[in-house]
């Protein structure tokens, strides 16, 4: 076993890994399974949405619709960015992080950053409109989605790491083909 294999980080970062893997992977099911049943009993959700004296708007069924696919869409996003990061933490384990895999699992997490970062702004301005349809006057709901600053220095962080990555694999080979 290599010292790398043995590191106690590395065994945490891949116990907090696989636990929002899990966490991602159930909520995401959770969404999944709430869509068709909410979609099967939308007469008594608009039924019970006027008996609390909300206005019933068209639309409001599919919006929210949109907004379980979306969000359960976003979580098995992060499930596969998370799969991709724990695949890269093993390799550290390994002991040989600089592979071109990895560099390709940089630039896969990348674009799913960047997916993810489009994708929450629809989804976000639907839940925005639904809750403030079917929510309480007096109920706060937190309206900042879209693009965030963190999000976007992820996304950069990610491409360059992966052309690090993938710089020093070259180089890795080219010195091995000298010895």
């Amino acid at each position: 076993m290599t010292k790398a294999a043995k590191d106690p980080l590395l065994a945490i970062a891949r116990f907090v890994l696989m636990f929002f893997i899990v966490v991602l992977a159930i909520a995401g099911a959770a969404l999944v399974i709430a869509l068709p049943l909410m979609l099967f009993n939308q007469a008594a959700l608009l039924a019970e949405l006027a008996a609390d004296g909300k206005d019933i708007v068209p639309g409001v069924i599919p919006a929210a619709a949109f907004v379980l696919a979306g969000a359960a869409g976003l979580m098995a996003l992060g499930v596969y960015f998370l799969l991709l990061l724990r695949r890269i933490v093993n390799s550290v384990g390994e002991g040989d992080p600089f592979i071109p895999d990895n560099a390709k699992r940089l630039s896969r997490m990348g674009w799913v950053a960047i997916i993810a970062q489009a994708a929450a702004v629809p989804i976000g301005i639907a839940f925005v409109w639904v809750v403030g349809i079917a929510a309480d006057p007096n109920d706060h709901v937190d309206n900042d989605f879209g693009f965030s600053g963190t999000g976007v220095l992820l996304v950069l962080i990610l491409f360059i790491l992966a052309r690090v990555f993938r710089k020093g694999t070259e180089m890795r080979e080219e010195l091995e083909g000298t010895v």
